[in-house]
C-alpha cells in the first residue's frame, strides 16, 4: 500500500444557522484516509459523522476549511468538476441502497460507467463483472424488489465500485440489515480493501462493524476525541 492520501480535510467546519440560532455541527476537524486503508467514523447520534462523511465526499460545502479529493482542492472547482471527480475517485454506499426498483441489478451497477460517457455494451460487460465478485452473478436480470436486504447491499457496492475507484465513503452500511447480512457485507469490503487497494471510510454505530476496520476514529460533539487501531 502507498502512502498516497485520497482524502484529506483541514480545519473544517460546518455551521447550520436559521434565524438567531446557528448550530455548530463540526469543529476544526483534521483527518486522512490514505490508499488501501479503511477507517471507521464511530460517534453518537448527532455527533457529525455523516456531515462530515458528506462534506469529504463533496456533497456538501463547509462553512470553513479545505477538502482535497485525490489532491483536488473542491472549493476551487467548478460543480461540474466536482462531480466529474467524484466519478472517478469516490464510490458511495449508503444505509438504503437507493438502487431503482424499474431497472435489473445489471442497470442499476452499470448506470455510473454510463453516466462518465462508457459505451452501453461496457459498462454492462464491467457491471456483470463486479456483481459477479460480490457473489451476485445468478441476479444479474433480477429487479431490486426481488433480493433480499443483503443482497440489495452488496448490489450497492458492486454500484459504488463499478467506476474502480480510489475511495468508498459508507454511512451506515450495515445499518438496515440483520446481524448475519451484515457480517457478509463486512466480510466483503475487507476483501475488497486487499484485492483492489480500494479505501474504505465507514460510519457506523456498530462497534463490531467498527472493529473489523484498520483503525476507528471517534467523533464526539464536532470534534475527533481520538484515534485507535482497530
Amino acid at each position: 500500500m502507498s502512502d498516497q492520501q485520497i482524502i484529506v480535510c483541514r480545519a473544517l467546519c460546518k455551521h447550520y444557522g436559521q434565524d438567531d440560532l446557528d448550530v455548530e455541527v463540526l469543529k476544526n476537524v483534521n483527518f486522512s484516509i490514505g490508499t488501501g486503508e479503511s477507517v471507521a467514523i464511530m460517534g453518537a447520534s448527532g455527533s457529525g459523522k455523516s456531515t462530515l462523511l458528506h462534506l469529504l465526499g463533496g456533497l456538501d460545502k463547509p462553512t470553513s476549511g479545505d477538502v482535497l479529493v485525490d489532491g483536488h482542492l473542491l472549493s476551487g472547482l467548478s460543480e461540474s468538476a466536482q462531480s466529474h471527480l467524484r466519478n472517478r475517485v469516490l464510490g458511495f454506499v449508503y444505509q438504503f441502497h437507493h438502487l431503482l426498483g424499474e431497472f435489473s441489478l445489471l442497470e442499476n451497477v452499470g448506470m455510473p460507467l454510463l453516466i462518465r460517457g462508457c459505451a452501453p455494451a461496457e459498462c454492462l460487460e464491467t457491471a456483470n463483472a463486479i456483481l459477479g465478485r460480490v457473489g451476485l452473478s445468478n441476479r444479474v436480470r433480477h429487479k431490486p424488489g426481488e433480493l433480499s436486504g443483503g443482497e440489495r447491499q452488496r448490489a450497492a457496492i458492486a454500484r459504488a465500485l463499478v467506476t474502480q475507484p480510489k475511495c468508498v465513503l459508507a454511512d451506515e452500511p450495515t445499518g438496515n440489515l440483520d446481524r448475519k447480512a451484515a457480517s457478509q457485507v463486512v466480510e466483503l469490503m475487507q476483501e475488497l480493501n486487499e484485492e483492489f487497494e480500494t479505501s474504505f471510510l465507514v460510519v457506523t454505530h456498530d462497534l463490531s462493524v467498527a472493529e473489523q476496520m484498520g483503525k476507528i476514529v471517534q467523533l464526539e460533539d464536532g470534534q475527533i476525541r481520538g484515534f485507535s487501531e482497530a
